[in-house]
């Protein structure tokens, strides 16, 4: 029997260490757990019997009642190899082997073999259990995070209070537009161009003033447009097709209909291009059909010579997986093409932001406001483009072709004035609301 240490980081690689060199019928005979790693004390050619003696002899050795030091023979016989017993002489009576007695071997060394480790792998390498959690630490740590939190909006009463105190037109500056639910980080960077003093009688102009000054609109769109390529991007529903048809009528009450060319690249949905068919032929201007970027490419060519182009494409949700697909198509076959955004301003302020980060891919120049007259408020849409710095070119506040179509630039007060309108019987927002956007964001600054 050949007995060998072998250490190593885990139980795992210890074993193939002993595999790798005793074969598969070692026998593990203990092992520990060390600074280092794993120590494994594994042998070869196990024999029971001689284990018990050299265990027996072991045992008298200790014992105090022994009068004769412990045989030579026994490390001998754990160390040294097995071998072939020595023949007795021909007639001797074989001695009798002694019986090992199952209670002197370890429960773990009996027949531990590398072949059958698999079957008590789960147990070596179990992974330790978890600390138990320590109630008394969760209920601490929440009374921390609840007092923490009554500090901090302790913290911003007082602060809005003060601001209140010190700052009271730009404090007047923020209630107003809350009223007409700009978004508060948009409230907070309007509110900062706040002069210190005004000659203004009616100070609630102040904000009316603020926002008219800062709105993004395009200045240079007359009554109608000036030509070349645009398309019309935007999500399901947002009045792509109506402002297509809007667009299309003001050139042609300018220009006739002998220069403009309708395009469609709204294959997706079943009768898409009915409702352009039918604004195409009531303005007596033919329609096209692209499924492609590259058959938008071709028909694009051949229609050069047209003043002005316009393409309706597929209304696509932001989260669509064919948004991608459908834009790298209009970037292909109408890279030269003036884009613009259509954004229904009765939706609200997540989704809308969510709509411009979608479609920002397709670099859009500007949006075109829908849907104004279905709004129940303005705020979520104006604290958009102010937010993305996108610049508004036309405002639609109805189905009528074309007159519901105005120049933004030209509608600047009256966008500003409606979205105060629409809110002039609204509750007012109270005292929590001032204190957690405003308060908070000044304590924190």
């Amino acid at each position: 029997m050949k007995i060998k240490r072998y250490s190593a980081a885990s139980m795992r690689a210890a074993l193939a260490l002993v595999r790798a060199e005793q074969g598969p019928d070692a026998v593990i005979l203990s092992s520990r757990r060390g600074a280092d790693g794993i120590e494994v004390i594994a042998a070869v050619d196990y024999d029971e019997a001689l284990f018990v003696e050299a265990n027996r002899q072991r045992t008298l050795a200790a014992s105090p009642e022994a009068s004769a030091p412990a045989p030579s023979a026994s490390p001998e016989l754990i160390a040294a190899p097995s071998r072939a017993p020595t023949p007795a002489p021909a007639g001797a009576a074989r001695p009798p082997v002694p019986k090992p007695s199952p209670k002197l071997i370890p429960a773990s060394f009996r027949k531990l073999t590398l072949s059958s480790l698999p079957a008590i792998a789960p147990e070596l390498f179990a992974a330790p259990q978890p600390p138990r959690p320590n109630p008394g630490l969760g209920a601490m740590q929440r009374e921390l995070q609840d007092l923490r939190q009554m500090l901090e909006t302790g913290l911003a009463g007082m602060t809005w209070n003060d601001k209140r105190v010190r700052e009271p037109l730009k404090a007047r500056v923020l209630e107003e537009l809350t009223a007409m639910d700009i978004a508060p980080d948009v409230a907070m960077a309007l509110a900062a161009h706040t002069p210190q003093r005004s000659s203004l009688d009616d100070q609630s102009l102040i904000p009316l003033a603020l926002l008219v000054k800062h709105l993004p609109v395009v200045n240079d769109v007359g009554g109608g447009v000036s030509g070349g390529i645009m398309a019309v991007v935007g999500p399901t529903g947002a009045g792509k097709t109506t402002t297509i048809a809007k667009l299309a009528a003001r050139w042609c009450m300018q220009h006739g209909s002998g220069d403009l060319a309708l395009v469609s690249t709204d294959g997706y949905r079943i009768g898409a291009r009915d409702q352009l068919t039918t604004y195409a032929r009531v303005l007596g201007a033919p329609i096209h059909s692209a499924n492609s970027g590259m058959e938008l490419a071709r028909l694009l060519e051949r229609l050069k010579s047209k003043k002005l182009i316009l393409i309706d494409t597929a209304g696509m949700g932001p989260r669509d997986v064919r948004l991608t697909e459908q834009l790298a198509a209009l970037q292909l076959g109408a890279a030269r093409a003036r884009v613009l955004l259509a954004l229904p301003a009765q939706g609200e302020g997540h989704a809308l932001d969510e709509i411009v980060q979608a479609f920002a891919r397709a670099a859009p120049e500007a949006c075109v406001i829908t849907k104004v007259d279905e709004a129940a408020s303005l705020g979520a849409v104006i604290s958009t483009t102010l937010r993305h710095k996108l610049k508004i070119a036309y405002v639609c506040d109805g189905q009528r072709v074309p007159e519901d179509l105005h120049a933004a630039h030209q509608k600047r007060v009256w966008l500003v004035r409606t979205a105060l309108k629409l809110k002039a019987d609204a509750p007012p927002r109270d005292e929590a609301y001032f204190v957690r956007n405003f308060g908070r964001a000044s304590a924190h600054a």
